[in-house]
């Protein structure tokens, strides 16, 4: 991921964006910010890339975990320097249990401990110490605000002492709108994490550039009456 990009959530950002603001935040970060850091993912949700993803978590392709947790690993690079001396607790977001056993397997915990093995050891320590305490319906197709809904109160902490005061990365395979981050983000907060960061291999860019598409036509006719 690379280019106009939110320096917080990583969301494509216009040319009126990154020229008239002070600092590079999507307009939904410069109204709200998000209760981690920073949020990095390897490319854009499409394509390939896509593909790649559905064939671990549809079609139970195991092997695909290794090209995707080598892929998260360079997601990664770019958020280690913002992160503390102490060993980071890498957190993969959860599925509820009935959906766990339906498919065999969390690809957000696969392709994290796939990552972890390009990492060195000592920097990085898995805690799947997040919950999913209850089922939620599909995130396809729901409004912002009825995802904040659909995943309030669906997360739980297990073992808040293991995060107390730490710095905590964050890892799922895709993210979409962030709700999802940012409720995990959040709980994690709230149970005692010093910070926490996410890490996906995969984002949608939409929602900016489509917001953006509304800034610049007023500002655009205004330019034009003005000439």
């Amino acid at each position: 991921m690379a280019g106009g990009l939110c320096s917080i959530c990583g969301e494509r950002l216009s040319a009126l964006a990154l020229f008239s603001e002070g600092e590079a935040r999507c307009a939904l970060c410069r109204r709200l910010e998000p209760p981690y850091v920073k949020a990095a993912a390897y490319g854009s949700y499409e394509s390939g890339l896509r593909e790649l993803i559905h064939l671990l978590k549809y079609d139970g392709v195991r092997p695909a975990a290794n090209v995707l947790g080598r892929m998260l690993s360079d997601a990664v690079v770019p958020l280690q320097r913002l992160f503390a001396a102490d060993p980071m607790l890498i957190v993969p977001v959860p599925l509820h249990a009935r959906k766990r056993r339906q498919r065999g397997f969390n690809q957000a915990e696969l392709i994290a401990r796939a990552a972890l093995k390009l990492q060195p050891s000592q920097r990085f320590e898995l805690k799947p110490v997040l919950d999913r305490i209850r089922e939620t319906q599909a995130q396809i197709g729901l409004s912002r605000h009825d995802r904040r809904e659909n995943l309030r109160g669906a997360f739980a902490v297990t073992a808040p002492q293991a995060i107390r005061g730490r710095e905590v990365l964050l890892v799922d395979d895709v993210f979409t709108t962030g709700t999802t981050a940012s409720e995990c983000a959040l709980v994690l907060r709230r149970a005692g994490a010093a910070k926490v960061y996410v890490a996906t291999v995969a984002r949608t860019l939409k929602l900016e550039t489509q917001s953006a598409r509304l800034e610049e036509q007023p500002a655009a006719m205004a330019m034009a009456a003005a000439s």
